[in-house]
């Protein structure tokens, strides 16, 4: 429908129908009677998240250039691989928080 249509119809019902029309406690003994929306279960984001740790310090553990970014970062030294160490970090904290707003704005809003 376009809004030609729809301020036609808009219009048609104003002229048969004054004010809202009352629900008597229509909407609020709906509201009662939806169900409670279900709990979303944590152990799959602490599972998921302990196994990602885990493979990467698994795969990374070996690796010479962590050893020296780890090294150099903990003296006080800003050196290339301490400075690409601490950028990894910085950019999978901002793609966790980014996650975790855009997981807050699909939720559905709480029931008063």
């Amino acid at each position: 429908m376009n809004n030609d249509m729809n301020d036609d119809i808009d219009a048609l019902l104003h002229r048969q129908f004054e004010g809202p029309v009352p629900d008597n406690g229509f909407s609020d003994s709906v509201m009662g009677r939806l169900p409670a929306p279900p709990r979303r279960s944590r152990w799959p984001l602490l599972v998921g998240s302990l196994s990602g740790i885990a493979v990467c310090w698994l795969s990374l553990r070996s690796a010479p250039i962590v050893h020296a970014a780890w090294q150099d970062w903990l003296s006080g030294q800003a050196s290339a691989p301490a400075l690409a160490l601490f950028a990894s970090m910085a950019g999978m904290a901002m793609l966790a928080f980014a996650w975790a707003v855009a997981e807050a704005d699909e939720r559905p809003a709480a029931r008063p």
